[in-house]
């Protein structure tokens, strides 16, 4: 059994914030994937379900962010998993808007849900870090994350939830790969085939064909022409 683990903060007061991406992720992933109802247990809400191979439990910590690691703690312990089950979805201030990365262990750089994760199940867990840029000077970071998407990152934002819906089931089968890939095809697309090619910058040389001089005579000319 795996568990995702999406970081954000309770009720429709925060429902849009940038600091709640992770709860938005696992919100998609649940709709499209059809995973039962959610439900109110271990101080979040849950819903259970599959993914390629695997038995998945989505969690959605309803203790505020700095507190989520409790509720992933009791998650854990009930089911017996180890902290190398466990796949968090957060926000990432130090990745541009759009941007996603799968990282296994390492800091929490200072986020506030990982903090508490870290205390909770050690920092052995998998991160799916999800870009929100950065508002530019740390004394705005607070007012920054606790804010709505702006209207002009919707396009954007439907893009990375819609691909980390499509390679789920790769996540849950651990291969990050393939996640990965499958998220790129939504936020980073392969150029269509029926855009132009770009134009060759160092054209081959072509070399025509001199004929050769005749150096006939007229009258050989004349002959040769009558044979």
């Amino acid at each position: 059994m795996k568990l995702f683990v999406g970081l954000g903060n309770p009720g429709s007061k925060y429902a849009r914030n940038r600091h709640n991406i992770g709860f938005m992720a696992l919100e998609r992933v649940a709709e499209d994937h059809g995973f039962g109802p959610w439900k109110s247990k271990f101080q979040a809400e849950i819903s259970e379900g599959r993914l390629g191979g695997q038995k998945v439990l989505l969690l959605k910590p309803q203790t505020f962010m700095n507190r989520s690691g409790q509720s992933v703690g009791e998650a854990m312990r009930f089911y017996k998993l180890d902290s190398t089950d466990v796949t968090v979805f957060h926000d990432e201030l130090d990745l541009a808007p759009g941007k996603v990365r799968v990282k296994a262990g390492g800091g929490h750089a200072g986020h506030n849900g990982l903090r508490s994760i870290h205390e909770h199940i050690s920092p052995a867990y998998d991160r799916v870090r999800l870009g929100i840029g950065h508002p530019g000077r740390k004394e705005m970071v607070s007012p920054y994350v606790l804010s709505d998407f702006a209207k002009a990152d919707a396009d954007w934002l439907d893009n990375v939830l819609r691909g980390i819906s499509d390679g789920a089931h790769h996540l849950a089968d651990g291969e990050s790969g393939k996640f990965m890939n499958a998220v790129a095809l939504h936020t980073a697309p392969p150029r269509s085939s029926k855009e132009p090619a770009k134009t060759d910058t160092h054209p081959k040389t072509t070399v025509e064909a001199v004929p050769e001089p005749d150096e006939r005579s007229t009258m050989q000319k004349l002959l040769d022409k009558f044979k």
